[in-house]
């Protein structure tokens, strides 16, 4: 099986390729060797190379820079995708894309379902529903969309890297305790994109690691398990504060945990709690 894999160089494009299962022919691209948001270079490549199957990695994530950078939002989390599925559409490719937990609203106080009604907060969030909805428009009956929430990886830039980083530097730190959602692996989730790649399944599915927890709750087991592996000298005061208190210029979901029920029948998998991927991430990290 031949597959083009977009969005190489980021976390789950990193994870995809570690984790690309033994018969599986990968073409992996970043965005200068494959911009999706033209329309030429991906019908181009597409057409070329003539792939089973895509997985869009590729994402404008940059969530605050958004607001202000509607235009290079969009051009690569709607048309991107959009230019994808009809390049797939044309040569007869699978295409499986990674979405985001930005596209609901966190009015509910229960996971969200995939049938739940989607309402962004903002251009993030607006962008990849767009995307979304262009490859649903062109190709539901050969695609699979996964929305994902709060991912992390010994790759590239992230939360568990960061805090890492000023547990080391600060004398105390101030974590966000009233944002709700779950952390994801990028391992775990690359392997479910494999999972999908080899069954005929098409639609909405959510997927993250087992669990709940806050930015706060999140950054507290970094640095237990920072420290109890030797990644952290020492341990520092981390005082739960507000979102009000740390403003930004995108509003993040307060709750934004999705029902992941369904794509763990689908896959055949247990799940595993966010903390232990935390651990074996941690694990990698200090290699």
């Amino acid at each position: 099986m031949k597959v083009l894999i977009t969005g190489k160089n980021g976390q789950l494009g990193y994870e995809l390729q570690q984790t690309a299962p033994q018969g599986v022919e990968v073409f992996a691209f970043d965005s200068s060797e494959l911009n999706i948001a033209e329309q030429s270079s991906v019908q181009k490549v597409i057409s070329h190379i003539k792939p089973n199957l895509v997985i869009n990695a590729a994402a404008y994530t940059a969530v605050d820079k958004a607001e202000n950078d509607e235009q290079a939002a969009y051009a690569v989390n709607a048309k991107g995708p959009e230019y994808l599925a009809l390049a797939c559409k044309d040569i007869g490719a699978r295409l499986i894309h990674v979405s985001t937990d930005f596209v609901f609203d966190a009015t509910k106080n229960t996971p969200y379902d995939t049938s739940d009604q989607t309402n962004p907060l903002g251009v993030y969030g607006a962008s990849k529903l767009a995307g979304c909805k262009a490859i649903t428009n062109n190709l539901a009956d050969n695609s699979v969309i996964i929305r994902t929430s709060w991912v992390y990886s010994t790759h590239g830039n992230n939360f568990v890297k960061t805090m890492l980083q000023l547990m080391a530097e600060k004398p105390q730190l101030g974590v966000v305790s009233d944002q709700i959602g779950s952390p994801t692996w990028a391992k775990g989730l690359a392997k479910a994109c494999w999972a999908f790649a080899i069954n005929t399944n098409t639609g909405i599915y959510h997927y993250s690691d087992l669990g709940v927890a806050s930015w706060y709750d999140f950054a507290v087991a970094i640095q237990e398990l920072g420290t109890e592996k030797g990644l952290l000298e020492k341990q520092i005061p981390i005082n739960p504060i507000k979102a009000s208190a740390y403003p930004t210029p995108a509003k993040r979901p307060a709750y934004s945990v999705m029902n992941t029920d369904d794509t763990y029948e689908l896959l055949g998998e247990q799940g595993k709690h966010w903390r232990a991927a935390l651990s074996e991430m941690l694990n990698e990290l200090k290699l």
